[in-house]
């Protein structure tokens, strides 16, 4: 194995009130990765247009390989109309279809996964059949399998879901996610148990879920444990999740046990909620320095 995490999913265009910003789960979580200091390899695909072009500046800007990236000659790259609410809550409207659904599985690919650490895979890519069976064929690899439940209306399909959750070693979701599962997968209406019930379900190593303000519970080998996260002013949230997921991973295979990781994870979250965009800059040498992050409490003045 190489110390390599392959992140595999949408990247798209976020038009957010403050203009355009790079984005899809999959993009931020491999942006941060890099910035932690991890190795990372990002697999999408963007079409042959502009805004393709400047995705594969951005990436390359940002220090990530495009050697995977595929272009499209007839779907568009990935655009989304983002709506934020009186809490910087995001409302998407996903452009449909797009470059990133038809993600093909390509021998180049299943070897990066047949020699990475770990792969960070969603839901929301595997709304198309095409990018939704290259997903399921990089879970075969022997490696540490993260899937990220992001949940966006109209694209939530439960059966997709459970594929996941089935080859899943690391889950990560939030509350609102919870319940949904809650409902398909008859667990306890108890939060923390409702966790204990998707691992013990789906064979799980870890549960993580995150609640806003109300920070973030990480189940783990059968151990509980919650960070009441931290309160600042929020820009827009974002890929705050994003980071937040970056963070987490990078502690679990670094050897990070419990409520010291979720305390890094949680101001990370915290530091990204706080600033425009799911990528803002900072810069730490380990995962440790994120500490030190500053956060802008509510309420202060510049």
């Amino acid at each position: 194995m190489s110390d390599e995490i392959l992140c595999v999913g949408e990247i798209l265009w976020d038009a957010l009130p403050d203009g355009l910003f790079l984005g899809g789960a999959p993009f931020n979580v491999a942006s941060h990765l890099r910035v932690l200091g991890r190795e990372t390899a990002f697999v999408s695909r963007v079409g042959d247009d502009r805004l393709g072009r400047e995705a594969l500046r951005r990436m390359r800007a940002r220090g990530l390989g495009t050697d995977l990236m595929q272009i499209d000659d007839s779907l568009p790259t990935g655009f989304v109309q983002v709506e934020l609410g009186s809490t910087g809550e995001p409302d998407y409207d996903i452009l449909e279809p797009a470059a990133w659904d038809a993600i093909t599985f390509t021998d180049t690919l299943g070897q990066h996964a047949e020699h990475a650490d770990a792969l960070v895979y969603g839901s929301l890519a595997q709304r198309a059949l095409t990018s939704r069976q290259t997903i399921q064929r990089l879970c075969e690899a022997d490696l540490l399998r993260a899937f990220d439940i992001n949940l966006r209306p109209p694209f939530v399909d439960p059966a997709v879901v459970e594929q996941s959750l089935e080859t899943a070693d690391v889950v990560k979701l939030n509350d609102d996610e919870l319940h949904h599962l809650q409902d398909w997968f008859d667990l306890s209406d108890d939060p923390e148990q409702a966790m204990s019930d998707l691992a013990a379900t789906f064979d799980a190593s870890a549960v993580c879920m995150t609640g806003g303000e109300d920070g973030a519970w990480l189940w783990r080998h059968g151990k509980r444990c919650h960070h009441p996260g931290y309160a600042v002013s929020v820009a827009d949230t974002v890929g705050a999740g994003d980071s937040f997921l970056a963070a987490l991973l990078t502690g679990l295979l670094s050897g990070w046990e419990g409520s010291s990781l979720l305390e890094h994870a949680n101001r990370l979250g915290a530091f990204v909620a706080s600033r425009s965009g799911a990528l803002p800059t900072y810069r730490v040498d380990t995962l440790a320095d994120i500490s030190e992050l500053p956060l802008e409490s509510p309420g202060a003045t510049a």
